[in-house]
């Protein structure tokens, strides 16, 4: 009986082993998702056209994998999108040199730029040196987040729209992008107000629970980040992420929402991020980058 008990015992111990290792490597594999983004009054010429949304890069994490993010942009580059969405969380908090990070940052996103492909970003509560909701926003991170962006020619989003133009689009397509959830910077109201409610958007957070605040039918597709889908997803159980375990089900952290989320006719997609948080583990929950393809509704 205490040879049975005690092989039980090293084999627990060996899965064990063999998942944190595994667990340490997954953070260096990359996922690309292909999704349709559903966008009524899309102009003919956005159809089928692509949005590439990647973030969380919490550079400067301890143990962190920073240099995947050269092979993700070079991976963008190949797949020559119209263009590309950041979500923000580019630096973690705390770091003892944040311009060095963020400069890394810049380093690694150039190319996209110097590609001629736009754009965008968003920030997150990292940027704001934020690493829970009860900690004062910085806004002087914040600032140096987005100068070192702009720097490099990607523009800003703070609760705004702004028109993308398409040589084969007669009328353009908007991107919103709404504010930082936790230090209250998700002005959700004044994201749309430079567009009409028949104008094509596509939505772009941080943090999935601004996507509550979204008015009926004003995002048919939205993202966000912000989770690292749970960074650690249990298989075969009805719930994915230990997240989703801890919150009983409501947790917002991988994929396609379900439909209670949000208000009516809005549709929300979270991004699972590159990089960690807390630990430099990943499991079953890959880095990810989201390509959007860029659809009408179906009749």
């Amino acid at each position: 009986m205490k040879s049975k008990k005690r092989m039980i015992l090293y084999i627990a111990l060996t899965v064990l082993v063999i998942l944190f290792t595994w667990g340490l490597v997954e953070p260096y594999t990359m996922e690309v998702e292909e999704e349709q983004a559903v966008i009524p009054n899309l102009p003919e010429g956005w159809e089928d056209k692509k949005i590439i949304a990647i973030g969380d890069f919490q550079v400067g994490m301890w143990l962190d994998n920073d240099g995947q993010i050269e092979d993700v942009v070079d991976r963008i580059i190949e797949r020559s999108p119209d263009a590309v969405v950041l979500l923000g969380d580019y630096v973690y908090h705390s770091v003892n040199d944040h311009q060095s990070e963020m400069e890394k940052v810049q380093a690694y996103l150039k190319p996209l730029t110097e590609e001629g492909i736009p754009v965008y970003a968003v920030l997150g509560n990292h940027d704001y040196n934020m690493s829970s909701r009860k900690v004062d926003p910085s806004e002087e991170t914040a600032e140096r987040v987005r100068k070192e962006l702009e720097e490099i020619d990607i523009e800003i989003l703070h609760n705004r729209s702004v028109a993308l133009e398409n040589e084969r689009a007669d009328e353009p397509l908007y991107l919103t992008g709404i504010g930082a959830r936790w230090p209250e910077n998700d002005e959700v109201s004044r994201a749309f107000t430079d567009i009409e409610v028949e104008d094509a958007r596509f939505v772009v957070m941080h943090n999935p629970e601004s996507f509550d605040e979204i008015p009926e039918g004003a995002a048919s597709t939205a993202v966000a980040g912000h989770t690292h889908g749970g960074q650690i997803r249990i298989p075969f159980t009805p719930h994915w992420s230990w997240k989703d375990l801890v919150a009983k089900g409501k947790a917002r952290v991988d994929g396609w929402t379900k439909e209670e989320y949000g208000n009516e006719e809005n549709s929300l997609y979270v991004n699972r991020g590159i990089g960690l948080s807390i630990i430099p583990v990943r499991l079953n929950n890959p880095p990810e980058i989201t390509e959007f393809h860029l659809t009408s509704p179906e009749e």
